[in-house]
């Protein structure tokens, strides 16, 4: 059975910088668009970044030109590179196979001075 589990969330000051990863196990992530969701409190979750197999990347305008979304399959890790991070980021952060239908427990990101 397929588990996701993300890491590297904490508090970090506005402008700061977090990498999350995520660890993906029962599958494998070399032909699989892999994207990065977070949820707000009191808000639904979106879409922030998602990795293709091939080809570039996608970003919710929000984050384009702080995050970067890359991947090491050989590792089954999605990683996101968090730069500049403003309060509104702040957010518990998923990851998940695009088409999966499992989600991990999230790791928390919260931006405050």
């Amino acid at each position: 059975q397929e588990q996701l589990v993300e890491s590297g969330g904490g508090l970090v000051q506005p402008g700061g910088s977090l990498t999350l990863s995520c660890v993906v196990s029962g599958s494998s992530l070399s032909s699989r668009t892999m994207d990065w969701y977070r949820q707000a409190l009191g808000k639904q979750r979106e879409l922030v970044a998602r990795s293709f197999a091939a080809g570039s990347p996608n970003y919710a305008d929000s984050v384009k030109g702080r995050f970067t979304i890359s991947r090491d399959n050989a590792r089954n890790t999605v990683y996101l590179q968090m730069n500049n991070l403003k309060p509104e980021d702040t957010a518990v952060y998923y990851c998940k196979p695009r088409y999966g239908t499992v989600w991990g427990q999230g790791t928390q990101v919260t931006v405050s001075s």
